[in-house]
């Protein structure tokens, strides 16, 4: 008999933003963003494929960054803001998404989601990238269905839409 005993979670309240709205739930420590995310809040934009962070399908933006919420701990999310595809939309169709839509930047489209939040995020923070920044920023992100044709012209055409006029 052994005398080994398995060690006791000790609930972790987790509080930050998600999509705007202030969440405070009860969870463990070490939970990922990804469950608390799909199973608990029920927002099913966020795509559970890999769950080792090689595919990107469950991007999320955590203060504006670009991360795979598969391998998220509730407790890195401590006071952040976190956006899921779904907060992406919250106020109408995306720019991002509506180029997507013109270029065919999806297929059967479960990489969608994952592939729009890299995009969301690299054009916050740089509006105007180069080739090999686009490249950088899609380089987590795999789509089986495309060939990336469709992707990077959504990008392209994104891109043009946040060029400021003058």
């Amino acid at each position: 008999m052994s005398d080994k005993t398995e060690p006791v979670q000790t609930p972790f309240a987790l509080q930050c933003i998600i999509n705007g709205s202030v969440n405070t739930m009860e969870t463990e420590a070490s939970a990922r963003l990804l469950t608390l995310i799909r199973d608990e809040l029920g927002l099913t934009g966020t795509k559970r494929s890999c769950e080792i962070g090689r595919c990107g399908a469950c991007m999320v933006l955590m203060d504006g960054k670009a991360v795979n919420s598969c391998l998220t701990m509730a407790y890195q999310c401590s006071g952040k803001s976190i956006t899921t595809i779904e907060g992406i939309a919250e106020g109408g169709i995306d720019p991002i998404q509506q180029a997507f839509l013109e270029e065919g930047g999806f297929q059967c489209g479960y990489c969608t989601p994952g592939m729009i939040v890299s995009v969301k995020a690299l054009l916050d923070g740089h509006p105007n990238p180069s080739d090999e920044e686009i490249a950088e920023a899609l380089s987590g992100n795999i789509c089986r269905c495309t060939g990336y044709g469709g992707i990077w012209r959504a990008v392209k055409r994104a891109m043009e839409g946040r060029r400021p006029t003058t």
